[in-house]
């Protein structure tokens, strides 16, 4: 809702208090916006008053600096009662409608897992479709963006903040198993489909440039059509990122006829995204994050939360919220870790749910496994 201008309230008041004959002078008041440094918000500013009875000059001083009781974004989202998540659905595992209609994958998670934080419930959700971050833009009311995008400097240049990467990402190859091909520089001259005019076409190219190989190159409108043209021999294998060729290969009648290689010709982290301006939500999205996979580590899981109370184990207590503190600096409940997790669960159980071997992506965890598996997945100390 747009707010009524300063000026405007202070005309309005003026009017009505010499309606009442209740005002014998009046300096021109003066008003200011401050910021908070660490917060970018709006605090409350100064008004000027003279011969002015107090009730009026609280009046006109709470008029003019109208944006000092504006709520944050995560009391907004208590207040309404569920979190607002834009999301891109049509990839499997990661954004996706199964046949009851309910969103499942590892974006919808995260969602989910925000909702549990701060209302305190994983269902408390409203999904929203957004195709782009202009979108975001002019609608007020998503609070967060989870769809499969790359952090990048570009779009953190349109005033977003991005989370922790939740996915580690990257260009490859969905390969037939009509050719022998192992590794990604062994594709010169095999026909490559690839979505014409996007991203991974600007990728494909430059790398084969690189590696001083002959490039076939078989445009394709996207990936629906890539899949088509691969079984029917038109090319031999698809480029685009990992999450997308795996969820194209799930949805193929005969998925054992293809493979992924293992090469990765870009990175692409995958992370979720707030404005700019919300940071109160940008320290919720990062430490409910940073909370399931601290909770791997520690081996707290969504069967167990509740026995895991009763650890003596300093960090398992902080993170259960047992040991109190960790709720108040995010102006949280103190159980609000111990929530995500019930509901949802760690960052283990989330991507074996949704990506790992026992679902039709049959992806391995590789880059997205516990730094002390040999992965990038790490916490910072929730304490």
């Amino acid at each position: 809702m747009n707010r009524p201008s300063g000026r405007v309230w202070i005309l309005f008041v003026l009017a009505w208090a010499t309606q009442l004959g209740s005002i014998t002078s009046i300096e021109v008041l003066n008003w200011r916006e401050e910021r908070s440094p660490r917060h970018n918000r709006p605090v409350l500013g100064a008004c000027k008053t003279r011969a002015l009875p107090v009730v009026m000059a609280a009046a006109l001083c709470v008029s003019s600096c109208g944006g000092a009781g504006a709520l944050s974004r995560v009391q907004q989202i208590r207040q309404r009662g569920f979190l607002v998540c834009g999301i891109s659905p049509g990839i499997a595992g990661f954004a996706q409608a199964d046949a009851d209609g309910r969103y499942r994958g590892l974006d919808i998670d995260i969602c989910r897992a925000v909702a549990a934080a701060i209302v305190g419930t994983a269902d408390s959700v409203r999904y929203e479709q957004i195709a782009s971050l202009e979108q975001l833009q002019r609608s007020p009311n998503i609070d967060l963006v989870s769809r499969r995008l790359t952090w990048s400097l570009r779009r953190e240049g349109l005033n977003v903040l991005f989370g922790p990467i939740v996915f580690y990402d990257g260009q490859g190859f969905l390969v037939s198993r009509r050719v022998a091909v192992d590794r990604a520089n062994q594709l010169a001259d095999v026909p490559v489909c690839v979505a014409e005019g996007s991203e991974h076409d600007v990728t494909l190219t430059a790398y084969f440039r690189r590696q001083g190989l002959a490039l076939r190159r078989v445009p394709v409108p996207d990936g629906r059509r890539a899949g088509d043209a691969l079984m029917s021999g038109a090319c031999d294998a698809f480029s685009a990122d990992i999450s997308e060729l795996a969820s194209l290969r799930s949805r193929l009648a005969r998925p054992d006829d293809v493979r992924i290689l293992a090469d990765r010709i870009s990175r692409e982290p995958l992370a979720q995204l707030v404005r700019g301006t919300d940071v109160d939500l940008f320290d919720v999205l990062r430490w409910t994050v940073f909370a399931t996979v601290s909770a791997e580590e520690l081996g707290v899981t969504s069967a167990n939360v509740d026995e895991m109370k009763t650890s003596a184990d300093p960090d398992v207590r902080r993170l259960l919220g047992v040991a109190r503190g960790n709720g108040a600096a995010l102006g949280l409940d103190e159980g609000w870790a111990a929530a995500v997790i019930k509901e949802v669960g760690n960052y283990g159980e989330v991507f074996e749910r949704n990506l790992g071997p026992n679902t039709p992506i049959k992806l391995e965890r590789g880059l997205n496994g516990l730094w002390t598996a040999g992965g990038l997945m790490f916490a910072p100390p929730l304490r």
